[in-house]
């Protein structure tokens, strides 16, 4: 594997999905490829062997990101690639709950991922990265952070609290580190959906659709391109923070 120029990128949960499509985008464009991953080992291994046999740029690093010391040690892992200057906080954890069902375990469960594992990446990240370099940290947050409803409880702040952490961070880091976030609505269908439920649900946006996983991975392009961009959140929703379309009566309520 040679070390890009372009510089070294650690995206948590890149394995599959979202965070996927940014690892393939970031190492077409030369960025050395850091493939988080926890339980997804095999799907990391075939994208990593995937980029590599493309670009010869992709390694993984395996943590569980509800475990301190692990999350501590990933910058350091990633760097004997090259200096990391570019975080993107993806992973997260997105189970259901409300006021009614909402446990110390499944709070604590989605904060440790959400919130935490960010701010523990964040600090090492900026302690690590070198003299006069510039940095970016990405955060993967939600539509849900300016449209609130009531379900999926813990997760909904956990992301809120993602978002007032990425703009106290811009704060912090500046000048040296910019820190932005992109708000997704419906990309993919989540486990618990059909791709018929799904496509309703995208249908239902302002838009009439919801955001292909490729904008994702443009908007990343876009946050790294853009200098003067700093504090900032983009969403990418088909309209959705700006209000759930009520649906005819009898038809099947949106439930994610």
């Amino acid at each position: 594997m040679t070390i890009s120029s372009k510089g070294n990128v650690l995206i948590t949960g890149a394995a599959q999905r979202i965070g996927a499509a940014i690892a393939s985008a970031m190492s077409a464009d030369g960025w050395t490829v850091g493939i988080h991953y926890f339980q997804s080992s095999g799907a990391a291994n075939a994208l990593c062997d995937d980029l590599n046999n493309l670009n010869a740029n992709a390694y993984v690093v395996g943590a569980d990101l509800s475990d301190d010391r692990a999350v501590q040690g990933m910058i350091s892992q990633a760097a004997v690639h090259g200096p990391v200057t570019c975080l993107i906080n993806n992973a997260s954890i997105f189970e259901r709950d409300d006021l009614h069902s909402v446990t110390r375990a499944s709070w604590q469960t989605h904060m440790n991922v959400n919130l935490w594992a960010p701010l523990c990446l964040s600090q090492t990240f900026a302690a690590a990265l070198p003299i006069g370099a510039e940095g970016n940290i990405v955060n993967i947050v939600d539509q849900r952070v300016d449209k609130i409803s009531p379900d999926f409880l813990s997760y909904t702040i956990s992301k809120t609290g993602l978002w007032n952490l990425t703009q106290s961070l811009a704060l912090t880091l500046a000048p040296s580190i910019r820190v932005n976030a992109i708000g997704p609505g419906p990309v993919l269908p989540s486990p618990r959906q059909s791709n018929e439920q799904f496509s309703l649900q995208a249908s239902r946006m302002p838009l009439g659709q919801g955001a292909p996983v490729i904008e994702i991975a443009d908007c990343v392009r876009y946050i790294l391109s853009t200098t003067s961009m700093t504090g900032q959140l983009i969403f990418l929703d088909g309209g959705q923070h700006l209000g759930w379309d009520l649906p005819d009566p009898g038809s099947p309520p949106i439930t994610e």
